[in-house]
């Protein structure tokens, strides 16, 4: 990928994360959307200029060398934590609140919009995920995430353990027969080898959920929901049951 590549890859990840599209881009540079939409191509015959770069740069908040920064580091990224800083995550619940909210692409005005921490509190906490190497804050409380895509908490980390003690309960205790609620249980017997194919498929949905996450971060988020999603597979047979074994 060619750095005028991989600047362009930045701007359209940044827009996707500002909600912004190119109509607004076209009417911050007062070009028409057509142009804009020319200039991000790869096959155009007349490539962005550096000056059209700048600008796009500043409309998005980052002078030239924080976009370059960014695009040096998309490929840098972290895919999991270390215990130590799951532990610490843990540790507290404001922090691992606003984490939680960083990680699901919230600004330091969304949270603070939508939960009862004071401003002071609330950069505290950011200033630690920072230390954390989770995020880099940047001018003006802009929040950078530091992490890949496909992001995951270590398997038996204290993230998880938090939730199977302190969110597994919560979880599961609905009816599940509201909107956008579903609740599925089966139960079979499989060969081995249809088993490593129904891992494979919960690989998928669970990437799909992921393409999914990215493609809702354009809407506001008073137009986005929480949504937990738990797979859940293991050989099994419950204790009623293996108590008759011979």
């Amino acid at each position: 990928m060619t750095e005028i590549s991989q600047l362009l890859s930045t701007i359209k990840y940044q827009l996707k994360q500002q909600a912004k599209t190119y109509r607004d881009v076209a009417d911050a540079l007062q070009l028409s959307e057509a142009s804009i939409k020319r200039m991000f191509s790869a096959s155009s015959e007349a490539p962005i200029t550096l000056d059209r770069i700048v600008q796009i740069s500043h409309f998005l908040g980052f002078s030239l060398a924080e976009l370059t920064q960014e695009a040096s580091l998309s490929n840098a990224k972290l895919s999991t934590l270390s215990a130590a800083q799951e532990k610490e995550l843990v540790s507290n619940d404001e922090l691992l609140l606003v984490a939680v909210c960083a990680v699901n692409h919230w600004s330091m005005a969304d949270i603070l919009s939508y939960y009862q921490l004071s401003e002071t509190a609330c950069l505290t906490h950011l200033l630690k995920l920072d230390h954390l190497r989770l995020i880099t804050l940047l001018p003006g409380n802009r929040i950078r995430l530091n992490i890949s895509r496909d992001f995951d908490w270590l398997p038996n980390g204290p993230i998880r353990s938090y939730f199977r003690k302190e969110g597994m309960e919560d979880f599961l205790n609905a009816h599940f027969h509201q909107e956008l609620e579903n609740f599925t249980f089966t139960h079979g017997m499989l060969t081995e080898t249809a088993a490593n194919k129904l891992q494979t498929e919960l690989r998928l949905l669970k990437r799909k959920f992921a393409e999914l996450h990215a493609e809702s971060l354009s809407a506001p988020l008073r137009k986005r929901y929480g949504i937990g999603m738990l797979m859940a597979m293991r050989p099994w047979e419950p204790i009623s049951f293996s108590k008759w074994r011979k």
